[in-house]
């Protein structure tokens, strides 16, 4: 902490004040202190996977208990099959294999706790991966009959859509083209790279990546038996949106995967809730949901939507795409679907809501929605937080928990509490003060250097030209 708070690098890219500095940075400048929003400790909403789909999760529970857990994903990692003549092999590209075969693994624990979709989705795409690899090596007469044997035996797995079963796809003249696309879609082949049977062991890589297609084939089985009505974690928000703490306000929902942004959307106006819209990296219009989501922080109005034929959008469904740079303050509801890995991520999450309100603009919110008043400069979130029962596989909450510690011990986290109520994490005081907390002695002198500035219109001007060796003292009495 004490190395990086002296680092001349650290402290030219790394700026940060406290809401404390800046309420008394505004007063000096213009006379009124800066409005920040009343936030609440964070609430964790309490969900079952187990009661949801416990069967695939005993299929997880097994596939990590084998010596690959949950997937060998041989076409990642072929290093660890070569056989060539040259024994020396860079340890690096290695490792760096057998990185993305664990990232991998891991994501697939993510999207299954993020959305049975999302785990589908996945699934899906690199079932047909697999296949892609075993068609392109498939040289021998028993290598192609045993992948045709394979494709005849799970056709109704490849027929298969998980959009088609969530409903998230209409039965449109465009879907029963979708569905008569080929298994493996050509781009998928010309993307693989053959490997020259005399350096690798392909025999070995296939038949472990037939492994990892029938444990691909055993999920499906599963999950395609699923229905949202099952999904706890969807009806536990569900309810949560309309509860008398969300009816009729506006709520801003992030979630890590685009496939459960568009899931949620679909089941929660199947469910009722009324104006949800839903974005990601691929939605071209984003300004316009942006407005229609909170237009009075977006320089619009309810009554001017109204007069261009807007609906208004009551509760946005968003990846990471919203997380940074923009100003959601309309909202006073957040919840998060899933948790990021990288704590910072949910604080700029939690910053869309919860940042400088404009005065002027809340008298307009008031004025035009009266019945918002009350809530207007307060805030409250929620956090789905991985269950006891996924846990034991997924430490995404103990890796969030560790992170979030190392990052406020080292910059400071506003309000201190994130993840959960009983979270307390100390803020370094050189780098940033608590939420409400005392300015640092850095901020000190940046608001009497403000005031003098103020006081003596040439002090810039005439400490521009002053020598760079010139220091103050006092005169020895």
């Amino acid at each position: 902490q004490d190395m990086l708070a002296g680092d001349v690098i650290f402290r030219s890219l790394v700026v940060q004040r406290s809401r404390s500095y800046a309420r008394a940075s505004q007063i000096q400048e213009t006379g009124e202190a800066t409005a920040f929003p009343e936030r609440r400790p964070p609430q964790v909403a309490a969900y079952s996977v187990k009661k949801s789909y416990g069967q695939v999760l005993d299929l997880f529970e097994k596939a990590f208990a084998k010596r690959n857990p949950l997937f060998s994903l041989p076409i990642y990692y072929p290093s660890g099959y070569y056989i060539g003549p040259d024994g020396s092999i860079d340890p690096i590209v290695e490792n760096r294999q057998r990185q993305v075969v664990g990232l991998i693994r891991t994501q697939f624990l993510k999207r299954f706790e993020s959305s049975v979709y999302a785990f589908q989705r996945s699934l899906d795409t690199l079932m047909r991966k697999l296949l892609a690899f075993v068609e392109v090596h498939s040289d021998t007469d028993s290598e192609k009959s045993r992948l045709d044997r394979w494709k005849r035996q799970h056709a109704d797995v490849l027929g298969y859509h998980p959009d088609k079963q969530l409903g998230l796809l209409s039965d449109d003249s465009d879907n029963e083209d979708e569905a008569d696309e080929d298994v493996i879609p050509p781009e998928l082949l010309e993307h693989v790279t053959q490997l020259r049977r005399d350096e690798y062991n392909v025999s070995e890589i296939l038949q472990e990546t037939f492994l990892d297609l029938d444990q691909i084939v055993e999920f499906l089985a599963q999950t395609r038996q699923f229905t949202p009505s099952q999904d706890d974690k969807l009806q536990k928000l569900i309810r949560l949106l309309n509860s008398k703490d969300m009816a009729a306000r506006k709520v801003l929902i992030f979630t890590e995967f685009a496939d459960t942004a568009r899931y949620l959307e679909s089941n929660l106006a199947h469910a009722g809730i009324s104006g949800v819209s839903e974005i990601d990296s691929s939605k071209a219009d984003r300004l316009d949901v942006i407005t229609r989501f909170s237009p009075y922080y977006n320089g619009s109005t309810e009554g001017e939507l109204k007069a261009a034929g807007k609906s208004d959008i009551r509760v946005l469904i968003s990846t990471d795409v919203l997380s940074e740079g923009l100003n959601l303050q309309d909202a006073t509801r957040l919840v998060n679907y899933d948790i990021h890995w990288n704590p910072v991520r949910l604080m700029q999450r939690i910053g869309r809501v919860d940042r400088r309100l404009n005065p002027a603009i809340e008298e307009q919110l008031k004025t035009d929605l009266p019945d918002t008043a009350a809530d207007r400069g307060k805030v409250a979130f929620w956090n789905f937080l991985p269950p006891d029962d996924l846990n034991s596989l997924l430490t995404l909450y103990k890796r969030v928990t560790q992170k979030t510690l190392l990052i406020s011990k080292t910059f400071g986290i506003e309000g201190s509490k994130l993840l959960t109520p009983e979270d307390d994490y100390d803020a370094l005081k050189e780098f940033n003060a608590a939420y409400e907390g005392t300015k640092t002695t850095l901020e000190e002198l940046h608001l009497e250097y403000q005031a003098l500035v103020k006081e003596m219109p040439g002090l810039v001007d005439g400490l521009k030209v002053l020598p760079g060796s010139v220091f103050s003292g006092r005169k020895k009495i």
